[in-house]
């Protein structure tokens, strides 16, 4: 049974999810009716992923009443600004078929995002969305926007995994009551992460695996996960982390493994940005 926590304003939303990042429209439909099939509740999308209408097929005809399903999708950098926001909310709740969003996120701290945020608490206090968040704001940009919100932030979205732990990132969220939440918790598997011999001798210690191991580390700590596959028996050993614990050593076992560096997205790196703005063929690279 998947684990609930409340998020700063009482809504309650699941600590595992199913991202559907990099999953075609032409698939997402039939990947997203089995993740629900599994057990899986929470659904984490994006404007940017471009198959919102998959998944918005996949809820109407899944057989689950809506109330029991946390539906998040995410406004990207070329909907910043409080009057794209507005439209790109509009936008994204038609794609999906919804009358609300229980989670709605800035995507990049990029962009008019200021603008956005003070759409973001309209549309919450409308109650359109349930909740609002932002994705890879680092610590300085997160106080920062909270310090200047009328609503702050209910949840941080970010790169977090064994090899980049980020505990004063989720030091400040905690001072902040914002909850953090982690995306690609496997970092796809890059620098060698599911062949890490400390994870696979602790997977060994509880018959499970270094994937069930990382899932487990971060609900341990409060960080809700999202993890993806569009294997069906990936998706069930994602999902069968609710009943084994990892003990202190464990947990002191896997801190050692930080490298203290992202390994899929680093906003502060010049590289990075233009990298962000021509996925969007943006002009303003023309003056970077």
């Amino acid at each position: 049974m998947i684990e609930t926590i409340k998020l700063h304003n009482g809504v309650s939303m699941p600590m595992e999810g199913f991202g559907v990042f990099q999953i075609p429209e032409a698939d997402c439909k039939q990947v997203v009716t089995e993740a629900i099939k599994t057990g899986y509740r929470l659904i984490d999308t994006a404007s940017s992923y471009q198959n919102e209408e998959a998944v918005g097929r996949a809820i109407r005809n899944c057989g689950i009443p809506r109330e029991e399903l946390f539906i998040t999708t995410k406004a990207y950098i070329q909907e910043m600004g409080y009057d794209r926001t507005i439209q790109a909310f509009e936008r994204s709740l038609k794609k999906l078929g919804l009358d609300y969003l229980d989670l709605y996120l800035i995507h990049m701290p990029f962009g008019d995002y200021y603008g956005s945020w003070r759409a973001f608490e309209d549309l919450y206090q409308e109650g359109k969305v349930r909740a609002i968040g932002v994705c890879n704001f680092l610590p300085d940009r997160l106080l920062d926007l909270c310090c200047n919100a009328r609503i702050k932030p209910q949840i941080d979205q970010i790169e977090r995994h064994p090899h980049y732990q980020r505990a004063e990132d989720l030091q400040l969220m905690k001072e902040l009551g914002v909850q953090p939440e982690a995306w690609a918790p496997f970092a796809e598997g890059l620098k060698g992460m599911f062949r890490e011999p400390v994870l696979e001798k602790i997977g060994k210690k509880y018959g499970k695996t270094p994937a069930q191991v990382i899932l487990r580390w971060n609900v341990q700590q409060g960080v809700i996960v999202i993890p993806k596959s569009v294997h069906q028996e990936r998706m069930e050993e994602n999902l069968a982390i609710w009943d084994f614990e990892l003990d202190a050593e464990d947990m002191e076992h896997i801190s050692r493994l930080d490298k203290n560096c992202p390994s899929m997205l680093d906003t502060r790196k010049i590289s990075e940005v233009r990298r962000v703005y021509d996925y969007l063929e943006h002009p303003v690279l023309t003056s970077l």
